[in-house]
């Protein structure tokens, strides 16, 4: 066999390691091994890279492409073993603009290689070209009769542009806004879908242009209308769609990586990149159906840019409605005699860091008897599987984490339903207030339970901006204060009860 049937062996073997990742990343019980599954299979396909005469034979750009590499690696590794759980969706985000932004580089490198005299001149296959005495595996293909090259090319090479500066300038907005420089809450102003259209259109005139002419110029206005739009397209979302919004830039990334793919003729960079691009559509869907929304809903809508409760976002006028509080003794006596607790976390437990004290809590509970499991809401935290994570970081058992509505059949036979932290993902007012921007998304219902204790800092609205109804119900019991410190003592009051 030839070196490039070898290497194309090698990427398929590749490929498979990479769908094999993603199922074991369906299941928290196998989602290490996926990942690591994943890691090995892209080390392995970066590795056969080096192994195509043209880069072999690059001389000192090599050299360039190993230091580019030690570089990654020394600012990638340190971030992310350093980072906070709290953190975690920022990470996500900035990793994946970063993705987007180098997919959009790869097609604009390949766009001047095809646009370049030795490329043009010369009509070649999909699979070998010799430039300047090198043979390239799979280059930038065919040149027009015209003199420029044919238009499917082009075409592929907009696509990587404008879909990977989308996602570079966007994950970058929803990581300010993650990291709280700027406000969480959509940002609009007056005009702005007709903002929005019209940048649309000019970078579909643009891309018209570049098509017709070849021109690197026109690229170039297209890749910075394309940085625009990511910007104007994500700081109207905030708010709880977030999360969303984060699934949805990932798909982002994998499409650009799959169109970088086709400028390249590299069908590893195709397969990785469409199953990154499906697997985020998918993820996307699911998540706005778990929200009971349409995805352009979520996208336009402008969720949670106006604060409804009707304390206001400091907790204002909190007092004007009663709320029942309680000590870390009492609700330690109605925990340890429960029959079934179910705890619930949110964005707080990340915040507090108290997945650890939460395992131990029910670690303490399940020896007395007490049957405990977790509700997860696909939406919990500011990140697709927050929660999971989290728990996994503590080492909680996989089959104590139960999905939304598995928790929710359980809910009415629950003595102590345990809010950690969560807000939004348990408002009743998703089912009963027909005017609340939140009405019709899918919760967890706590308020089912025979008893509720809300852990909470204190009566301010959650990410999404609206007043919880749970907090005022004659069944719930409020602990106010850091939520590790409160289930520290809980823990202490139910060894001692």
């Amino acid at each position: 066999m030839t070196l490039f049937t070898w290497i194309n062996l090698v990427y398929l073997l590749a490929a498979i390691g990479f769908i094999l990742a993603l199922k074991g990343l369906s299941s928290p019980r196998h989602a290490r091994q996926g990942n690591l599954l994943g890691a090995a299979a892209a080390v392995l396909a970066v590795a056969m890279t080096f192994a195509i005469p043209s880069v072999r034979h690059a001389g000192g750009r090599l050299l360039l492409i190993v230091a580019a590499m030690v570089i990654g690696a020394a600012v990638a590794v340190p971030t992310a073993r350093r980072v906070k759980m709290t953190a975690m969706p920022q990470l996500v985000a900035i990793f994946n603009g970063v993705g987007g932004g180098a997919a959009a580089l790869v097609s604009t490198t390949a766009f001047l290689v095809l646009t370049s005299n030795e490329a043009v001149r010369t009509v070649v296959s999909r699979s070998v070209v010799y430039v300047n005495g090198i043979p390239t595996l799979h280059v930038v293909s065919v040149a027009s009769s015209a003199g420029k090259p044919a238009i499917y090319l082009i075409v592929e090479v907009i696509l990587g542009v404008v879909i990977g500066c989308v996602s570079f300038s966007g994950s970058a907005v929803a990581f300010v806004k993650l990291q709280e420089l700027i406000t969480g809450r959509p940002i609009t102003y007056p005009g702005q879908q007709v903002i929005n259209g019209l940048v649309g259109v000019a970078i579909a005139g643009l891309a018209l242009a570049t098509i017709l002419t070849a021109n690197a110029w026109l690229l170039l206005g297209v890749a910075l209308l394309a940085l625009v739009l990511g910007v104007i397209f994500v700081l109207p979302i905030g708010g709880a769609d977030v999360p969303v919004l984060i699934s949805l830039l990932n798909s982002f990334t994998g499409l650009a990586v799959a169109a970088s793919g086709f400028s390249l003729g590299n069908n590893l960079l195709i397969i990785a990149g469409t199953l990154v691009g499906a697997s985020g559509i998918l993820l996307t869907r699911m998540m706005s159906q778990a929200m009971g929304r349409s995805l352009p809903n979520i996208l336009f809508s402008a969720f949670g840019s106006v604060v409804t409760a009707a304390g206001g976002a400091d907790g204002a006028g909190a007092d004007v409605r009663p709320v029942r509080a309680g000590t870390p003794e009492d609700i330690g006596v109605l925990l340890a005699y429960a029959r079934k607790v179910v705890i619930i976390p949110g964005y707080g437990l990340a915040v507090a860091q108290a997945q650890h004290v939460a395992r131990e809590l029910a670690d303490s509970l399940s020896e007395r008897g007490v049957d405990v499991f977790y509700a997860i809401h696909p939406v919990a935290g500011r990140m697709p599987g927050h929660m999971n994570v989290l728990l996994a970081e503590a080492n909680v058992p996989y089959d104590q984490l139960k999905e939304m509505d598995e928790a929710n059949a359980e809910l009415p036979t629950a003595d102590v339903a345990l809010v950690v932290g969560a807000n939004d993902t348990v408002n009743p007012a998703a089912k009963n207030s027909p005017g609340s921007p939140i009405f019709g998304m899918p919760i967890i219902n706590a308020d089912q339970a025979e008893n509720v204790v809300f852990l909470k800092r204190s009566m301010r609205p959650g990410f999404a901006g609206i007043d919880n109804e749970l907090l005022y119900n004659p069944k719930t019991t409020m602990l106010f204060g850091d939520a590790k410190d409160t289930l520290t003592k809980l823990v202490a009051a139910v060894n001692a009860s």
